[in-house]
């Protein structure tokens, strides 16, 4: 099977079965999925939604996160991996997003990524579900699911990965397949005890046929 009949088997397969994936961080705005972005590095968004309703009601804009006393968000959050880090940044995110935006999260990534707490991961991931930007985040899950299906070849950085899925995926698919992918990996391509019989994938898996080459070589041994 070649790169591109992959590719478009992978495309084929969730434009028909999730077509309208999307992030499952709770959110209402920008404001409140930015926080949820940084809140979710390392950490799983289960957690995240557990924790922002309580935030979110003590600081409901942006303005009140920025006049925020560390302690007191620190309180909110501490169930969070990081927090103490994560406090740090939520707060100067905010008092920067105030002083230099005027409250708007900006469009460009590299503006974006100005904010504390905001690398190109959480930046892309909030241009695509804030703006519709053709931007893919390579988290963990996204990095685990690519390498082991065969989207991404000898990819050993979540760079080289993003980089090889945006040049095979159609520019109007790009933002959902992130989704595709996280959900893949989050539910069925697990890390250590991936779900293969319970994927639909397998037709098209590198991991899965390499699998189960070695199983049929067992049996035959």
């Amino acid at each position: 099977m070649t790169k591109n009949e992959r590719f478009k088997l992978f495309i084929d397969h969730f434009s028909r079965n999730m077509p309208e994936a999307t992030t499952e961080l709770d959110h209402g705005n920008g404001y409140e999925l930015i926080v949820s972005v940084i809140l979710s590095a390392q950490c799983t968004d289960k957690r995240v939604n557990m924790t922002t309703p309580a935030l979110f009601k003590r600081y409901p804009e942006v303005q009140d996160l920025a006049r925020g006393k560390t302690e007191d968000v620190f309180k909110l959050i501490k169930s969070i991996s990081y927090p103490n880090n994560k406090t740090k940044h939520l707060i100067n995110m905010s008092k920067m997003l105030v002083k230099d935006f005027g409250g708007i999260i900006p469009y460009d990534t590299e503006e974006m990524q100005k904010l504390p707490g905001v690398g190109r991961k959480t930046a892309n991931v909030i241009a695509a579900v804030l703006y519709g930007q053709p931007k893919l985040a390579v988290d963990t899950h996204v990095f685990r699911v690519a390498n082991r299906i065969g989207l991404a070849v000898n990819a050993k950085t979540p760079l080289a990965v993003e980089t090889q899925l945006v040049k095979q995926i159609p520019e109007e698919k790009i933002a959902v397949a992130h989704h595709w992918l996280i959900l893949h990996g989050r539910y069925v391509c697990v890390a250590r005890k991936p779900k293969c019989g319970e994927c639909s994938l397998t037709h098209l898996c590198k991991y899965y046929q390499k699998n189960l080459a070695k199983s049929a070589n067992k049996t035959l041994n």
